[in-house]
C-alpha cells in the first residue's frame, strides 16, 4: 500500500508542479484568458490516461499461466526502465520552471492555444501512463493493489501543490525529489529482480542457484510469520517497497545489485 501512495504522490506532484508553474505565469503576465485551455488540457490528459488504464487491465485479463508470467515480467521491466529514465531526467532539470515559462511565453506570443493545450495535455498524459504502468508493476510485485492508498497519494500531491503555489508553504523541491528518487531507485531495483523471477517462473531464464537462502517456509509456533518472512512485518513491507524476496535466486540478487550499481554511477555522472 505504501508503494501505491509513493507512486501516485510523486507522479501527481510532478503534474501539479507543471500546471502550477503554467497557471502562476499566466496570472503574473495577466493572461488568465488562457486558463481554460490549461483546464481542458488537464481534463483530456486524465481521460486519456484512464482509457490507457482500462486497455492495460483488458490486456492483462486475457493472459493466463506462462503468458501471464511473461506479461508481468515485461510490465515490471518496462516499469523499471521508465522509472529509471524519469529519475535521471529529473536530475538534469535544474531550470525546469524557467523552461516551462519560456514555452508558455512562446505559445502566448504566437497566440497558440493548441501549443499551450499540448504542453499541459502531454505532461498529464505522460505521468498518467507512467502511473498506470508503475501501479501495474507494483501490484504484480506485491501480489495486490490498494486503490485507497493510490487515491490518497493523488489527493496529498494535489494538496501540497496547492499549498506551494497558492499558500505560503515553502519546501526545497530539489531535496524532496532527491529523497523520493532514492526510494524509487530501490523500488525500481526490486522490479528488475521481480521481473527476473517471473521470467524464471516462465522458464525463459535459468535460476543458476534456485535459492541463495530461504526463510519463507519458517513459521512461528503460534502460526504467525517471522519478521523477515515475505509475509512478516518487516519482510512484507520490504517486499512491497523494495522487491524483497525471502528465497531469491542468484540471478535475482545479481540483477538487483547490478541495477543499484549502474543507477548510482549514472546519477553521479548526470549530477
Amino acid at each position: 500500500m505504501i508503494s501505491e501512495f509513493i507512486i501516485t504522490f510523486r507522479e501527481t506532484l510532478e503534474v501539479a508542479l507543471v500546471v502550477g508553474i503554467v497557471l502562476s505565469y499566466l496570472a503574473r503576465t495577466k493572461q488568465t484568458k488562457y486558463n481554460n485551455v490549461v483546464y481542458v488540457g488537464i481534463g483530456f490528459g486524465i481521460v486519456t490516461s484512464i482509457i490507457g488504464a482500462l486497455i492495460f487491465i483488458e490486456i492483462y485479463g486475457g493472459f493466463g499461466g506462462k503468458e501471464e508470467e511473461i506479461f508481468e515480467g515485461i510490465t515490471m521491466l518496462v516499469g523499471a526502465v521508465l522509472l529509471t529514465t524519469m529519475i535521471l531526467w529529473m536530475i538534469r532539470q535544474k531550470h525546469i520552471a524557467e523552461d516551462i515559462k519560456q514555452r508558455v511565453l512562446k505559445n502566448i506570443e504566437e497566440a497558440s492555444k493548441v501549443g499551450l493545450f499540448l504542453l499541459v495535455f502531454i505532461a498529464v498524459l505522460r505521468e498518467g501512463i507512467e502511473t498506470v504502468i508503475f501501479l501495474g508493476a507494483a501490484s504484480f510485485a506485491s501480489a495486490g493493489f490498494n486503490f485507497m492508498w493510490a487515491f490518497l497519494g493523488v489527493i496529498a500531491a494535489i494538496f501540497l501543490g496547492y499549498l506551494l503555489f497558492v499558500g505560503s508553504m515553502k519546501i526545497n523541491i530539489k531535496y524532496f525529489f532527491t529523497i523520493t528518487s532514492i526510494l524509487l531507485i530501490l523500488f525500481s531495483a526490486g522490479l528488475v529482480a521481480q521481473s527476473i523471477h517471473e521470467f524464471q517462473e516462465a522458464g525463459i531464464l535459468p535460476a543458476i542457484v534456485e535459492h541463495v537462502w530461504d526463510i519463507n517456509p519458517e513459521v512461528n509456533p503460534d502460526g504467525s510469520y517471522p519478521l523477515l518472512h515475505e509475509k512478516g512485518g518487516i519482510g512484507g513491507l520490504f517486499k512491497e517497497l523494495f522487491g524483497y524476496n525471502g528465497d531469491p535466486s542468484l540471478l535475482e540478487l545479481i540483477s538487483y545489485a547490478y541495477y543499484i550499481l549502474i543507477i548510482l554511477l549514472l546519477w553521479k555522472i548526470k549530477r
